[in-house]
């Protein structure tokens, strides 16, 4: 009994450990930042999300960093990928847009569709769709056994908010915010008809400007860029917001 006390308190010691490093380096991180240490805060913030930390405030605190050093494509990316955590974080929405008029950022314009459902966010859209779907199947099943007309009133209204969610969740899902959103981190990239450098140029974009992934060749991408272009781009000069 004594022996697996002991390992108990171990393991517990160790799970504490384990999860007072990573806290430890964010202090640190703050720490190098308001020391206006940029690039080491940066190091840091950096290896914290390589390690796997995904909280809003480590890429808000991390887009600031990059803002200081003026790499307002790394920031911009920062600061979305804190929205994508928590898409009110007022801070980092106040900062993107700071950083993107810093930078003369273009961005990806939204369908209509795509507007019209900005009323909510994906998953909140997924856990209706799933909601009224068993409310539907449910109403269905009660209709079979007693026929009574109210239950399927409610199955097909039910199945009606389904359909309509599922149509939210896609439309957000492959949008200008959906999983092929990624932000140019380099100055003066140009996107171009082919796969070359020779070829000839279809738009030039500043860091920081939104383009949208459509399919990747090798070391190139092809993307929807502002101004309903598309062109092929290097894959080292964007990263997906999405990780």
């Amino acid at each position: 009994m004594k022996t697996f006390v002991s390992f108990a308190i171990l393991f517990l010691m160790t799970r504490a450990l384990f999860a007072a490093e990573p806290s430890a380096q964010f202090a640190k991180a703050n720490q190098e930042y308001a020391a206006g240490d940029f690039q080491s805060a940066i190091n840091d913030y950096e290896e914290l999300v390589r390690s796997g930390q995904d909280a809003p405030n480590l890429f808000y605190n991390l887009g600031n960093a990059y803002f200081r050093k003026k790499d307002f494509g790394r920031a911009i990316l920062s600061y979305e990928r804190a929205l994508v955590l928590n898409r009110r974080f007022a801070e980092a929405q106040a900062n993107l847009r700071i950083a993107q008029d810093e930078a003369r950022a273009l961005e990806l314009l939204p369908t209509r569709w795509e507007s019209f459902f900005a009323v909510a966010n994906e998953n909140q859209f997924a856990v209706a769709a799933a909601f009224a779907f068993w409310i539907g199947m449910l109403a269905i099943a009660v209709f079979v056994f007693n026929r009574r007309r109210s239950f399927l009133t409610l199955s097909i209204f039910s199945l009606s908010i389904f359909a309509i969610a599922i149509t939210g969740v896609y439309q957000l899902g492959h949008g200008k915010n959906g999983n092929g959103l990624a932000i140019v981190t380099e100055e003066k990239v140009e996107a171009r008809i082919a796969t070359a450098d020779n070829t000839n140029r279809v738009l030039a974009l500043p860091a920081g400007s939104e383009i949208k992934i459509v399919s990747r060749r090798g070391d190139w991408i092809y993307a929807a860029l502002p101004n309903n272009l598309r062109g092929w781009m290097p894959a080292r000069n964007a990263e997906q917001v999405r990780m």
